[in-house]
C-alpha cells in the first residue's frame, strides 16, 4: 500500500533518512514545528525499528494532551536548535486518534489506526 508520496505504509514507523536523525541521539526536550508553527516538546521518542515514533506534549495548544506522530512523518531534525520539522499542520495533529499511553506500546490494532490516520492522502 502506498501513500500520495509513493512511500510504503511501513515508511511511517521509520525515520526517513533525509530527516537526519540518528538512532541513539535523544530528542526529548527538542521543540516541535508543524507545517504552520510550533505544537510543543518531545517528552518520549523510540527508535525501535518498524515502530519509531515521537511523544509530544502540546502544552496548553490542545489542552495539555500528548500527541504520538510516527517517525515517518518527521521532516528534519535541527540538533543545533534542538527543534524537530513535521510534514502536518496544527489541525492535523489535533485531529489525529487520541494518544493512549496505555496502548502504544505493542498494541497493533492502535498503530494501524494511526498509521491509517497519518496515510490518508493530504491537501
Amino acid at each position: 500500500m502506498k501513500s500520495k508520496e509513493g512511500n510504503f505504509v511501513s515508511d511511517l514507523w521509520g525515520y526517513a533518512p533525509a530527516a537526519g536523525h540518528n538512532p541513539g541521539n535523544m530528542l526529548v526536550g527538542f521543540k516541535v514545528e508543524a507545517t504552520d508553527g510550533g505544537i510543543g516538546k518531545i517528552v518520549r521518542h523510540s527508535d525501535q525499528v518498524g515502530s519509531a515514533y515521537i511523544v509530544v506534549d502540546t502544552g496548553v495548544w490542545i489542552f495539555g494532551k500528548d500527541v504520538l506522530l510516527p517517525a515517518g512523518v518527521i521532516e528534519r531534525v535541527d540538533r543545533s536548535e534542538q527543534k524537530v520539522y513535521v510534514s502536518r499542520t496544527k489541525d492535523e495533529i489535533k485531529d489525529a486518534p487520541e494518544f493512549d499511553k496505555d496502548k502504544h506500546l505493542g498494541d497493533s490494532d492502535y498503530h494501524q489506526r494511526l498509521g491509517s490516520y497519518y496515510q490518508r492522502p493530504r491537501g
